[in-house]
């Protein structure tokens, strides 16, 4: 920085520190905060304060408040003033929509949504599409935070509250909401507006205790992480389930598992439950001893090779942190195990339908490692004795014993 702050720090007057108000500006428009800016330029913050913001006394000597000075260029990712002279003059020579787009390098929905929101209704009905009307009316709406439609609303909000404390969900009242009123669109809103009214910090649109009323009975909302922003989960990357072989997806060839663990009461007890795909044969992994990566690794491994070679070609599992050991199940058993995308249970589809299954036999809240390894395996052997319609009513062990013959 070739500024050089002064060396005399006596008060100066507000009209002698001409130098120190532009370098304050310029440190301001780099990204620089009003606080870092002040000290770098040598004066105090609340000078910087009042550079920027203008003086609130009307007694005292005014500086021009920032917005006084040049309006900075808008960014591009608005439509500015000159394309909207340019949207003007072609609609006025009746260009289509498409056409003005490819012009200035635009999506024809920006220029479509342009003309709609932003065009001029005389009260005969028709519309003409004015520039710096439509710029005016952009600029007004920009500004951040904007007052909410529940809270301007006395009548819609009074709706909403009612339909919480009647325990109905945000989806039902704004259903509920677009039937009562069909005409006034000022009494429609998304789920997603409710939502915001209850979580969102700062609005208090409505009651916060309403949020008890909805059915996750939070008060605040739950962020939920992106799948591409997740941390690696595993030591070894994951293969996931896209790479999973052709052949695994249509059934058509046995030795495909699909493995996950039902879980017992207060998490302290688990069972491993493995599901062939093409003929749904069922093994339970016993898990004495907890269900920690290296307990599910040890079991993994025992169960698995008590199956030939052949039904052995892969293994589809969640992301859950049991399987941690992957890669070693891999190096003893030569099973790849691919898995399935965050939160996408029906990628494991049979595994989750022989889960439901199981509960009948281990009911949730239950405490599952009071049961040994031979009840396991009397009831994996009553599942896989049970004629199945997707079979055509075989039953998943005659099926295997087919393959097995074969």
């Amino acid at each position: 920085m070739d500024f050089e702050v002064r060396k005399v720090r006596s008060a100066q007057g507000p009209r002698k520190l001409r130098a120190e108000r532009a370098e304050y500006f310029r440190l301001v428009q780099q990204g620089y905060s009003s606080k870092d800016a002040s000290r770098l330029v040598g004066v105090h913050e609340r000078t910087g304060r009042e550079w920027r913001n203008g003086r609130t006394d009307p007694l005292r000597y005014r500086a021009p408040a920032h917005h006084e000075r040049a309006p900075v260029a808008a960014s591009s990712r608005y439509l500015s003033e000159t394309e909207r002279i340019h949207i003007a003059d072609r609609v006025r020579e009746k260009a289509t929509v498409r056409a003005i787009a490819a012009e200035l390098g635009r999506s024809p929905s920006t220029v479509s949504r342009e003309i709609r929101r932003n065009r001029t209704v005389d009260p005969r009905g028709r519309w003409h599409y004015r520039p710096h009307a439509a710029q005016a009316r952009a600029d007004a709406r920009r500004p951040r935070p904007k007052p909410g439609k529940i809270g301007q609303n006395t009548a819609l909000r009074d709706f909403i509250q009612d339909g919480l404390d009647r325990k109905w969900s945000p989806e039902q009242i704004c259903e509920s909401l677009r039937r009562t009123f069909p005409d006034q669109a000022e009494m429609h809103v998304v789920h997603e507006t409710i939502y915001q009214a209850l979580y969102v910090q700062g609005r208090g649109e409505l009651r916060r205790e309403l949020a008890r009323a909805l059915r996750s009975g939070r008060a605040r909302r739950r962020p939920q992480r992106q799948a591409a922003c997740r941390q690696p989960r595993f030591t070894h990357p994951m293969v996931m389930i896209s790479e999973r072989p052709a052949e695994a997806e249509d059934r058509a060839v046995p030795g495909h598992w699909e493995g996950d663990l039902i879980i017992g009461k207060d998490g302290g007890s688990a069972i491993g439950t493995l599901v062939e795909r093409a003929t749904r044969c069922v093994m339970l992994v016993h898990l004495p001893d907890g269900r920690s990566a290296e307990h599910m690794h040890d079991a993994l491994v025992k169960t698995v090779k008590t199956l030939p070679s052949h039904l052995t070609r892969s293994l589809t599992w969640d992301q859950g942190s049991e399987m941690a050991a992957h890669h070693a199940f891999t190096v003893a058993t030569d099973v790849p195990v691919y898995f399935c995308d965050p939160a996408s249970p029906w990628q494991r589809g049979s595994n989750e339908n022989t889960n439901g299954l199981l509960r009948q036999y281990f009911p949730k809240g239950t405490d599952l490692s009071a049961h040994t390894r031979e009840h396991l395996a009397a009831v994996a052997a009553e599942l896989n004795g049970r004629p199945r319609k997707t079979l055509d009513w075989e039953t998943p062990a005659e099926r295997l014993h087919k393959l097995l013959a074969a």
